[in-house]
């Protein structure tokens, strides 16, 4: 099977790797899919399963740990496993295309390092941790502790972001979208 390209997006929650993710999967002429993490927290309200993530349980995840079912995973948060599964990029490349990650920091690392050729490692910086708070309570998805606890950690993140091939500074939406739709047009044109 010929492997397409791995596109990797990370950032602490709130900077806007998903808006810059769904805005590259519309852009026909990239022959993008989204590669969907396998998750054990429950879902939230609109996400369904095999679409946003692979709901599973606890006990089904560490199954797949153990028969090395994953290019890589994490415990994220305590007993909240994320991660991607082998045959999830493989589903992918048997249909020609590039897979796109939208994905923590800890991950998209690990896949660069597992692939290094075929993988573009993109950062999204946010423009302020005080940004990403304003942004996060926006969402209405999460209690203040849990927003505390991805605060506390984006700061780890952000120590990571020179790391990546790339980061791109997501002060303004348009310019952001921009910069990611050159990076990856480039990237997987070679």
């Amino acid at each position: 099977m010929k492997k397409g390209k791995l596109l990797v997006f990370s950032a602490p929650s709130g900077s806007g790797k998903t808006t810059i993710v769904r805005h590259l999967l519309a852009q026909p002429e990239l022959n993008l899919e989204f590669s969907i993490s396998a998750a054990t927290r429950e879902p939230r309200q609109g996400e369904v399963h095999g679409e946003h993530y692979h709901f599973i349980s606890l006990e089904e995840f560490k199954q797949h740990i153990k028969a090395g079912d994953f290019i890589e995973w994490e415990e994220v948060y305590r007993d909240n496993f994320y991660g991607t599964l082998k045959s999830e990029v493989e589903r992918i490349w048997a249909k020609g295309k590039n897979v796109i990650f939208d994905i923590d920091v800890a991950g998209g690392l690990r896949i660069k390092k597992k692939f290094p050729e075929e993988t573009l490692a993109v950062f999204v910086k946010p423009p302020s941790i005080d940004e990403l708070k304003i942004r996060l309570k926006k969402r209405s998805t999460e209690s203040d502790d849990k927003i505390n606890m991805r605060i506390a950690k984006a700061s780890v993140e952000l120590a990571t972001a020179p790391q990546f091939d790339t980061i791109i500074k997501n002060h303004d939406l348009d310019i952001a979208l921009a910069e990611a739709y050159k990076l990856v047009k480039d990237f997987i044109e070679v």
